[in-house]
């Protein structure tokens, strides 16, 4: 999630300045006697030399830092509840495409109750993490379907992975393929692919053809918009029922979710 921490710490860096600003004029507010005790307006704040007020703004927050801890956790906070706000609002917009796109590979019982989506790469170490939780949420629940969002952000070798994957669907082995290149070491580049769909016994030549399909191209290009109307800026990423996780978690996490889901749906 580290192209997330970046912008997230870029953001707050923007908004440092108007944030004291903010936190200079309430220590004012606070300090200044004459709104304490109803003092003549000659004792207001625009009255007093620029250079006092500058010192006693600096003097209470030198006196008081803990003042600017708990103002950026609080707008952090904010922002945080605004992005979930702003979240939730486009998976209810989206959610057709994200649990029917045709185009998506679908895992599971596809006739399941409950969808759970992943937004993968499979040069990420952290979705190869996650990989085994999957395979026994999978296993373990009968009526859990799983729509795979190729979602290849770590560069080209990413990309080359995601549209072979998208090519083996049309052998019909694309679980096959997914859940091979989520047990590979090293990275996932084209030799890596290349093995592994001999290995499960694609056929290579005609996987290279299908891969220059445009098609491919498109859906790859739906689930990166898909997922930054998702706020999901980094791998992996799971949506179950109302929820999105972004990251890596584990299997009690998915039950939990899914479990919830469930008597959602039963409401």
């Amino acid at each position: 999630m580290t192209q997330f921490s970046r912008f997230t710490g870029r953001r707050f860096g923007f908004l440092l300045l108007p944030l004291l600003l903010i936190i200079a004029a309430g220590a004012w507010y606070l300090l200044d006697p004459g709104f304490q005790t109803g003092r003549q307006m000659a004792t207001a704040p625009e009255n007093l030399p620029q250079s006092a007020f500058e010192r006693r703004v600096r003097d209470y927050l030198v006196a008081n830092p803990k003042v600017i801890v708990e103002a950026m956790q609080n707008l952090e906070r904010k922002q945080r509840e605004a992005e979930q706000t702003e979240a939730q609002a486009a998976l209810a917009a989206h959610r057709d495409e994200l649990l029917n796109s045709p185009e998506s590979p679908v895992g599971g019982n596809p006739q399941g109750d409950v969808t759970m989506v992943e937004f993968f790469d499979y040069n990420c170490p952290y979705c190869r993490q996650v990989a085994p939780a999957m395979v026994e949420a999978e296993e373990g629940d009968p009526q859990l379907r799983i729509v795979y969002k190729e979602f290849p952000i770590l560069g080209p070798n990413s990309v080359f992975a995601a549209r072979a994957a998208l090519a083996a669907r049309r052998q019909n082995l694309y679980p096959q393929f997914h859940k091979a290149m989520m047990q590979v070491s090293g990275a996932a580049d084209e030799a890596q692919v290349i093995a592994v769909a001999e290995e499960i016994g694609l056929n290579v030549e005609q996987l290279r053809t299908d891969m220059q399909d445009p098609a491919i191209d498109a859906e790859i290009e739906r689930n990166l918009a898909l997922a930054r109307a998702l706020r999901i800026n980094g791998t992996p990423g799971f949506v179950i029922g109302e929820e999105i996780l972004r990251g890596a978690t584990d299997l009690q996490t998915m039950q939990r979710l899914i479990d919830q889901a469930r008597k959602d749906q039963g409401r």
